[in-house]
């Protein structure tokens, strides 16, 4: 923040030269003092030169060299071990990524496009494997931008989700309708169970009991069935007769 400052007011070479006049010393340490809390600005106040102050908060905030070159390291095994989860947005996954390239920035170093837009394509889930594999086969990844390889995962996200909310509603209707359905399936199966008894039930109470209603076929009165019908079966008696008559004779 502070070297962006002193850019913007043209500050920076007092930095970055060995001498320069006392009037632009005192300006440049003032623009820094104004940006630094006051535990820092009474540790640093006792330099005269913009210089020694500039080295006096990057040994407090940046560290030494080897200290530096630890933290790098550490950077670095944190970007390789970064993975993107199953229910992780690729704005927070992104996010993550930069995140990390800026700590690398304000110690000295650099992470190139070509080596965050791999790290990125490589380590979101499968599910955007139909958009990253048009992404690595037709496109430069040398020339590409993090930036550009974000946006193009994230309309492929965009469109993930949208199918989604789709099929959840769906599901959500088809359980509704096939609720609704097993209910009144229920309710017209137990009716018929109870027609079912009841004409049965009916019907034998029918049949052994009053015969009022029926008609012999035989005779053609009313009150019992032909098999019951005494004239039926003096008729069969007699043919019985008749047929056994001549083996008599």
């Amino acid at each position: 923040m502070i070297e962006t400052v002193l850019r913007a007011y043209g500050h920076w070479d007092a930095i970055t030269q060995d001498e320069v006049d006392e009037k632009k010393n005192y300006t440049t340490k003032g623009i820094i003092y104004q940006t630094l809390p006051e535990d820092v600005l009474l540790q640093v106040s006792k330099h005269k030169n913009v210089k020694e102050v500039w080295e006096s908060i990057k040994t407090r905030y940046v560290g030494a060299e080897l200290v530096q070159k630890a933290r790098l390291q550490t950077l670095r095994n944190e970007f390789q071990m970064l993975k993107m989860k199953e229910n992780e947005s690729i704005n927070d996954f992104s996010g993550k990524i930069n995140s990390i390239v800026a700590k690398f920035k304000s110690l000295g170093s650099t992470l190139e496009d070509e080596v965050t837009v791999r790290k990125f394509l490589n380590s979101v889930p499968m599910k955007y494997l139909p958009i990253v594999a048009p992404i690595e086969q037709y496109s430069d990844l040398t020339k590409m931008p993090f930036e550009e390889a974000v946006g193009r995962v994230k309309a492929y996200e965009e469109r993930l989700l949208g199918h989604e909310e789709k099929d959840e509603e769906q599901n959500k209707l088809l359980l509704a309708s096939e609720q609704k359905y097993g209910e009144s399936s229920g309710r017209v199966r137990g009716r018929g169970r109870s027609y079912e008894r009841g004409g049965r039930g009916r019907g034998r109470g029918s049949g052994r009991g009053n015969k009022s209603g029926f008609r012999c076929y035989e005779c053609g009165e009313f009150g019992h069935f032909k098999h019951e019908c005494t004239k039926w079966k003096g008729k069969e008696h007699e043919a019985n007769f008749v047929e056994e008559e001549p083996a008599l004779l």
